[in-house]
């Protein structure tokens, strides 16, 4: 996915350099951003403070005052006409999702509309103990913010929040851009109501361009537009091989025990040099920009003497074919080991798949490979499956080129169109119902943010510069007519 040459999209009706009334329009945006910046990392650090996680073993009410308080600064802006908190279904069941923040703005004298995505829900914390700092107490730590939700994503939340702030003060309220934002609750859940979210609320979201606030940056100084996402596939894994647990000592040896069976079961799903090695499983042809082992090593933080593992380039590894890792395992801890054979093993499986291939055939392929392989006769068991589709960015409308363009101007560099590993599934949902949209998939974070990790931080000037890209491009797309 290579970075082609800025240029200015012919179509656009945005001014140029040399139109006196734009310059100055865009002075007061940039002096808006900048003098707003104290006041949006102050709110940014009351919402760190909510510990607002969206899994089911964690309290919901905190998850509920987090909506309220995003609610709150939406309202706070003066730009919507409504602003809401609201609850989908879940699939087609009597329970709700989590609270999301569903705020609209009509546009007028024929301007596009602009849909806002972030969320304001966060990962569990982890052990207090891999924390420098306290997880829900922002600190400042020279150039970043540490905290949990400090990156991902209430920094998203808050780059909406200033950037409209920004608009509004820069254009006052007669500007005419049609604006929808929409801040989930659950998408560190799984976002389980997403679907029905959009199917309910079809109308007050359509949009002519969505902004997705969730992703990275390349570095520090580089800015970067996300491109292009695996999708992915969940499950639980047990595996059987007796009845009941019996002494190591009189039948080990003879009888394989469920974590022999689940070790050489798992030692199926790679190649030696740590590739996937499922049939089934498929690669996407995309060209990488350069990024060698030291940047690996260093982003990632492997060990002196850990190899990396798989073949081809190495971003083509991350953005391109799909993984494997375990993530959990349910097995007698060492604490409590005693000399038994476990009579049942459970994993949690997280495979990442490569753009241009369907989550459901992806998943028909784990399985497939799994039941196939299973050692001893072992008896296996999949359950609790969670899947989400790939994506790749259609780079030829005018809403990617005024993207680039806003970016160049704040942060003084080309950006840079870039692949990420991770997965945000429900952008097909939006790609589905809104098929005429053209999706943005910007970022605040940066390689050094730790989303998901203890240390979890925002870096202030990669936050300036992102609000700064996102309230030029906003207020340049309040002098564009909709197509």
């Amino acid at each position: 996915m290579t970075n082609p040459p800025l240029t200015n999209d012919p179509q656009s009706t945005t001014p140029g350099t040399n139109d006196s009334d734009s310059v100055a329009l865009e002075d007061r945006v940039r002096a808006s951003v900048e003098g707003g910046i104290p006041s949006t990392i102050a709110d940014l650090s009351d919402l760190v403070r909510i510990p607002s996680v969206s899994w089911a073993a964690f309290d919901a009410e905190e998850v509920a005052e987090s909506a309220k308080a995003v609610a709150a600064l939406l309202e706070g802006t003066g730009a919507f006409d409504e602003v809401r908190i609201v609850r989908a279904p879940i699939g087609d069941g009597p329970e709700l999702g989590q609270p999301a923040i569903l705020a609209t703005r009509a546009a007028r004298n024929g301007r596009p509309t602009v849909l806002l995505y972030a969320h304001h829900d966060v990962q569990p914390q982890g052990r207090d103990e891999d924390w420098e700092t306290s997880p829900f107490e922002p600190t400042v730590r020279g150039d970043r913010l540490y905290g949990r939700g400090a990156a991902d994503d209430k920094a998203g939340v808050m780059a909406h929040v200033a950037s409209v702030r920004a608009l509004l003060e820069a254009h006052g309220d007669d500007f005419d851009l049609g604006l929808a934002v929409f801040i989930e609750g659950e998408e560190e859940s799984g976002s389980r109501s997403f679907a029905n979210f959009l199917e309910l609320h079809r109308d007050a979201l359509a949009a002519d361009v969505i902004v997705v606030a969730d992703s990275d940056n390349w570095d520090l100084d580089t800015p970067a537009l996300t491109v292009g996402l695996r999708g992915n596939v969940t499950f639980r894994l047990t595996v059987r091989t007796l009845g009941h647990a019996s002494h190591s000592g009189m039948f080990g040896g003879a009888v394989p025990d469920a974590m022999l069976a689940m070790i050489r079961l798992l030692s199926t799903l790679h190649a030696p040099d740590g590739s996937v090695g499922v049939d089934g499983l498929t690669e996407h042809d995309g060209e990488t920009p350069a990024y060698d082992e030291d940047q690996l090593r260093h982003e990632a933080a492997l060990l002196d003497g850990v190899t990396p593992v798989g073949s081809g380039t190495i971003l083509s590894r991350i953005w391109s074919k799909p993984s494997i890792t375990v993530t959990g395992i349910d097995a007698p801890s060492v604490a409590n080991a005693s000399n038994t054979l476990s009579p049942s093993v459970c994993v949690r499986v997280s495979a990442r798949i490569a753009p241009g291939q369907a989550a459901s055939d992806a998943y028909l392929a784990l399985e497939r490979h799994l039941r196939d392989n299973a050692p001893f006769g072992a008896h296996i068991e999949i359950d609790d499956v969670d899947t989400g589709d790939p994506f790749l960015v259609d780079t030829s409308g005018w809403a990617v080129a005024e993207a680039k363009r806003a970016m160049a101007d704040a942060w003084g560099a080309e950006p840079v169109e870039m692949g990420v590993g991770g997965s945000i599934p429900f952008i097909a949902d939006l790609v589905r119902v809104f098929p005429g949209a053209q999706i943005l998939v910007t970022g605040v974070e940066d390689p050094d943010s730790r989303a998901h990790s203890p240390n979890e931080s925002l870096h202030l000037g990669v936050f300036k510069r992102a609000v700064l890209t996102e309230a030029l491009l906003l207020s340049r797309l309040d002098r564009r007519s909709a197509e």
